[in-house]
């Protein structure tokens, strides 16, 4: 049997079926048709910080493996945020860029990112990683947002960092909107039944459509309002109109849209993605100011899309302490990082124990403080 390693610089050389038949479906993240057009419709561009550099393994001229890369530049768009270790190299001499990033361009979201099929491959894949780290003088290697069962994968090499992110989840089997407020206390049941009115008596009311039953219009009016959002803050956006008419034609039903109307007219809206069973949001932007919009919106119409829909879980993005009064509740997330030069890992590896530590206090403290009745 011949195993070769290859380092592709576009997933458009590999056949879509060959790659989504390394992971099972349930992430539409890792799908081909997201990650490719990406690509294809310009939302990453080396002038950006980056380059993708895709890993591979072969098997007699079959793809085993592979894992989503990118050459970084910077380390923009990422949400796990090393700039401190890029300072310490340059302190030193050293150049920390270009590193390489296994991860979902702009998407803090939880999946596998060792595509195979069984755990040697897997396991091939690290190594490999740190075989071509070595030999193209790069700094460093990044899994991002690696699944639970990923970490025990990694050697000791590789250094454990966490945070926490608010997520939504269904362990009650919540029929509905108001059965799942009822398993909250008092005030935090009052606060959301108040802010849900607000939005009401504006006389907004919602559409949620998949991929498949958007109008041109409506493409166009979620990526003007993603546009905004951007613009507001002082970020450049990167996902272009033609990559959200892209994933909307080629995985419909992993695309959901939720549109503010308010006299016939879209004013707000927010793009999330459908997985087997989690819901992602990813998006927002509004073009009225209206109390209360912004957590109907990205938030409690998500909720209630689940509960119709029977999904577990629901992810609506990165940071965000607000979302826990709205039943949204600490989760950890996890990442690996190999640094090449051996003093930098070492070194770090104290820092990486000690913040461990912090968030899990941090992650308990917010346990505390959460939303829901105590069980009996």
């Amino acid at each position: 049997m011949t195993v070769q390693v290859r380092c592709l610089s576009s997933l458009a050389a590999i056949d879509p079926a060959a790659w989504d038949g390394l992971h099972d479906g349930r992430n539409p993240f890792l799908r081909h048709a997201f990650l490719e057009g990406l690509e294809r419709c310009g939302c990453l561009r080396p002038e950006w910080g980056w380059t993708p550099r895709h890993l591979t393994l072969w098997r007699d001229g079959r793809l085993a493996a592979a894992a989503p890369g990118y050459l970084k530049a910077n380390s923009h768009g990422e949400f796990v945020f090393d700039h401190a270790w890029a300072a310490a190299h340059a302190r030193q001499g050293l150049d920390y860029y270009p590193k390489w990033l296994f991860a979902v361009p702009y998407s803090p979201v939880t999946g596998p990112r060792l595509l195979a099929g069984d755990e040697p491959s897997r396991r091939a894949l690290l190594a490999a990683m740190v075989q071509c780290l070595g030999a193209d003088g790069l700094s460093s290697a990044h899994v991002n947002f690696h699944g639970a069962g990923e970490d025990a994968l990694f050697g000791q090499d590789w250094l454990p960092r966490s945070d926490v992110q608010y997520h939504w989840r269904n362990p009650g089997g919540w029929a509905d909107f108001d059965a799942f407020l009822a398993a909250m206390d008092h005030k935090h049941r009052k606060n959301i039944r108040q802010e849900r009115a607000k939005v009401r008596r504006e006389g907004i009311r919602f559409r949620r459509v998949h991929g498949d039953e958007a109008s041109p219009e409506d493409l166009e009016a979620i990526h003007r309002f993603y546009l905004r959002t951007f613009r507001d803050y002082g970020n450049a956006p990167a996902l272009t109109l033609e990559f959200i008419r892209y994933i909307a034609r080629k995985m419909p039903r992993n695309i959901l849209i939720i549109l503010a109307i308010h006299n016939d007219e879209a004013i707000a809206g927010a793009f999330c993605l459908r997985g087997e069973d989690t819901l992602y949001g990813r998006y927002w932007g509004s073009e009225a100011a209206v109390p209360g919009l912004h957590f109907e919106t990205c938030y409690y119409q998500g909720i209630e899309y689940c509960l119709e829909q029977g999904l577990d879980r629901f992810e609506p993005g990165a940071q965000g302490e607000h979302k826990l009064a709205r039943g949204f509740l600490p989760t950890f997330v996890r990442s690996r990082h190999y640094l090449a030069h051996p003093g930098f890992r070492e070194a770090l590896r104290g820092w990486c124990e000690e913040e461990t530590r912090a968030v899990r206090r941090y992650a308990d403290t917010l346990a505390a403080h959460g939303p829901f009745r105590a069980r009996d």
